[in-house]
């Protein structure tokens, strides 16, 4: 089937209580491996390409991939979604370059500059058949272009005035999740009580986890082992972010996790096979640990397996 609109997938998920994972890309490796495990587990996907990804990668190579994945796997319903774009021009380029779905990011901006922005952005979405995702609260960490010192939990008496002023189709908030891999000193905690009001002031209304790694510690552990330096870096729990995917929450966004998985097994392969030098060499074993993490989080986190 060609890309599709989220519309149809957080319709399910709201109503049988699962989420659908949003996976960065940025290479052919990492989307080879995503729709592995879709087909696997016969998930729907949101492949989501950062602006930092487009800048990378090139969008023009990014498309195709994901115009190949589509042909790879026709049963799979994919959406294909910017991440973070902080700008209006940013994403109208990526409406028209053929994205069915992008996320306008103000959250930094006064409230009423947020609305005005998430409004104008949508209006030219909308006219093009293109959703919009739009962020309230802020969440602390780094990952590529964002950046926060603190967090800010999103106010639930805020949402109602925001959706209706801006006509989004899903929203992001902030409950305790963070970007990056270095999310938490302590025990993680994340705030269900803002969930579960808000999902009362947005009833039927599809809400979006950002910084939702669970940073599983044996990858920290095998690149700590093998020369690297992630010490200390914790994520969520995945069953509190499988809680959260039982409520309102119809999309949750993971990318360190993949990065973590894919440079534990490149750092192992070189510690094994000093001789080696043949990117394939390393980048298929990257390549498959990356598919066997995203099914893990379709299964343990998201609920999404079967659904197609």
């Amino acid at each position: 089937m060609p890309l599709v609109t989220t519309t149809e997938m957080f319709k399910k998920a709201y109503q049988g209580h699962y989420a659908i994972g949003a996976f960065n890309v940025n290479n052919m490796e990492t989307i080879q491996g995503i729709i592995a495990a879709g087909k696997r587990t016969r998930s729907p996907l949101i492949l989501q390409i950062s602006q930092g990804a487009r800048k990378y990668a090139n969008i023009i190579y990014l498309k195709k991939l994901i115009e190949a994945a589509v042909i790879d796997a026709p049963e799979l319903p994919l959406a294909m979604h910017l991440d973070h774009g902080d700008t209006f021009e940013i994403c109208k380029a990526c409406v028209d370059d053929g994205f069915t779905s992008v996320m306008i990011d103000a959250s930094h901006l006064p409230f009423s500059d947020n609305i005005a922005l998430s409004k104008k952005v949508v209006e030219y979405a909308h006219d093009h058949g293109v959703v919009v995702e739009a962020e309230l609260g802020k969440l602390a960490g780094i990952e590529e272009h964002v950046v926060n010192d603190r967090s800010q939990f999103t106010d639930p008496d805020e949402v109602e005035e925001f959706v209706a002023k801006t006509n989004v189709d899903s929203l992001a908030i902030a409950i305790g999740t963070s970007h990056g891999a270095f999310k938490f000193k302590g025990n993680a905690q994340l705030r269900f009580d803002i969930l579960e009001e808000v999902s009362k002031r947005l009833p039927n209304f599809p809400i979006v986890l950002h910084g939702a790694s669970s940073v599983p510690q044996e990858f920290v552990d095998m690149i700590q082992k093998y020369g690297g330096n992630v010490q200390g870096a914790q994520g969520v729990p995945e069953e509190m972010l499988r809680q959260a995917s039982k409520l309102a929450v119809c999309k949750i966004n993971i990318d360190s996790d993949i990065r973590l998985a894919c440079t534990a097994k490149i750092r192992e392969h070189f510690a094994e096979y000093p001789a080696h030098f043949d990117p394939r060499q390393y980048l298929a074993p990257a390549r498959e640990a990356i598919a066997d993490m995203v099914e893990r989080k379709i299964i343990n986190v998201l609920g999404s397996q079967d659904k197609i």
